[in-house]
């Protein structure tokens, strides 16, 4: 089924690649779902978001996300957007990486998409055209931005507090004041609770907080900001050291 509920015609489609359109208003969320066929998530215009257990995706039209066949996720818009996500018949793919996988979509993969949407291709025409496709599907070395929350009720105190303001500055030393813990106790809560040490686990609060707004066209002095950061180069080295590539990469345009 697509998320629209709609059924996707394998059995009039000859190859391995049915594409499916959806419009999607800023901020609406699809709940949780599955599939029984692979998805590359894929934005045409807008910012496409994916959530898969503690990790989000933010994916501008430079960037699309495989989601193998039953991994339970949710999709959504960070402003309007029209996506274009093909699925993929397990059978009939040779593409089959078993976790969510970043890829970067070119002018000639979204070309192609694009001429796959079309359901009056020939048969010949759209087996040449997904030959292609899978070729051109390469991940990509990015990495996503986990945010568990601890379960202890003091460091998920702490966590609430950054993730409503990720520029706050202050100190394990001085949230143990705050919550009746020690910055040591604090640090053991958040690694045992998280799987994250608190420095990282900020770091991730703080470039999620901005991604939005990132996608959207923020600059990135803007966005430095807004994450508490004391400058825009110490905001893309942070971004870089983190996610893999620098803001500018990641969204496929250069931001001052």
């Amino acid at each position: 089924m697509s998320r629209t509920g709609h059924r996707i015609a394998w059995d009039t489609a000859p190859g391995a690649v049915v594409v499916g359109d959806f419009e999607l208003a800023g901020g609406q969320w699809f709940p949780p779902h599955r599939h029984s066929v692979h998805q590359l998530v894929w934005s045409r215009s807008g910012v496409g978001s994916v959530r898969i257990e503690d990790s989000t995706w933010f994916l501008p039209p430079t960037l699309a996300l495989w989601i193998p066949a039953g991994t339970v996720h949710s999709t959504g818009a960070v402003d309007p957007a029209f996506t274009r996500s093909p699925y993929f018949l397990p059978e009939r793919c040779p593409v089959d990486w078993p976790e969510p996988t970043v890829v970067g979509v070119s002018q000639l993969l979204a070309s192609l998409i694009d001429h796959l949407a079309d359901f009056g291709l020939a048969a010949e025409q759209r087996l040449r055209a997904e030959a292609v496709v899978f070729d051109m599907l390469r991940p990509l070395a990015i990495v996503t931005l986990p945010l568990p929350m601890p379960s202890d009720a003091r460091a998920a105190a702490v966590a609430s507090a950054l993730i409503d303001d990720p520029a706050d500055v202050r100190t394990l030393d001085q949230w143990g004041l705050v919550v009746g813990a020690s910055a040591r106790t604090l640090r053991r809560l958040f690694l045992d609770g998280t799987g994250l040490s608190f420095g990282r686990w900020r770091t991730h609060a703080r470039l999620r907080s901005v991604m939005p707004v990132l996608a959207a066209g923020l600059p990135v002095a803007a966005a430095a900001r807004r994450a508490g950061y004391g400058s825009p180069s110490a905001f893309v080295a942070a971004f870089h050291r983190t996610v893999g590539v620098a803001p500018g990469t990641y969204f496929g345009r250069e931001r001052t």
